[in-house]
């Protein structure tokens, strides 16, 4: 299950991070993951100014959005990354590490996501492509949106063909491990946001008890 949510960051901040990144000093992607060839991109430098500026900005919006909380279930959040891919750079098909080597201790990727920058029309190639069993979906989002999936998916970030692809990056460990039980999670709040007013108080709370316990029992 993966989430979409436009309007992520708001047009002043997508300008903002537009602005920073033709500023910002960019360094060899596979800085973060050294060992996956396939990885042909760049990444903001962690130690620019520019760069954590960016960071910032995506890491505020990250704090204050709702339906991600009520999504991920953030426990701990990696911080945002800027990337750009130019012409010929792609990401092959792969899947995130399970832990990031971040302080005080790693951090487990249990949700990814991808926040787009730029405008997909100044660039072609560069989709974010989701593998589903037999079933790829493709995703190339516009100035501020961004997308929310399990970290334990196959994806891969097609080869830019023209222009610049420009996205951050991030990784979210969950209070709740397991990509189903947070499905399951997901779904029942969306029930009880939905329809709960229409419920009688007797039903309306056994529904928060549910949820409340199995958020208890599944939490690690």
């Amino acid at each position: 299950m993966f989430l979409q949510i436009e309007d992520f960051l708001t047009s002043a901040e997508v300008a903002s991070v537009i602005e920073i990144a033709a500023q910002a000093r960019f360094v060899d992607g596979r800085r973060s993951n050294p060992h996956n060839l396939t990885k042909v991109s760049l990444i903001g430098d962690p130690g620019d100014p520019a760069a954590q500026k960016a960071s910032q900005i995506a890491l505020a919006a990250l704090q204050r959005n709702e339906p991600l909380r009520d999504f991920a279930l953030p426990e701990r959040v990696a911080a945002p990354t800027l990337c750009r891919y130019e012409v010929g750079m792609r990401y092959g098909t792969h899947i995130d590490v399970a832990f990031l080597p971040v302080a005080p201790a790693p951090l487990r990727s249990d949700v990814s996501c991808t926040i787009f920058i730029n405008d997909p029309a100044t660039y072609a190639g560069g989709d974010l492509v989701i593998h589903l069993g037999t079933e790829d979906v493709r995703i190339q989002g516009k100035p501020g949106s961004a997308v929310f999936y399990p970290s334990t998916t196959l994806h891969e970030v097609t080869p830019v063909s023209a222009g610049a692809r420009l996205v951050i990056i991030t990784f979210i460990q969950s209070r709740i491990a397991d990509p189903m039980q947070r499905e399951i999670l997901y779904t029942l709040g969306e029930v009880k946001a939905l329809e709960g007013l229409k419920m009688e108080w007797q039903n309306r709370m056994r529904m928060e008890f549910a949820i409340a316990n199995l958020q208890r029992m599944w939490s690690r």
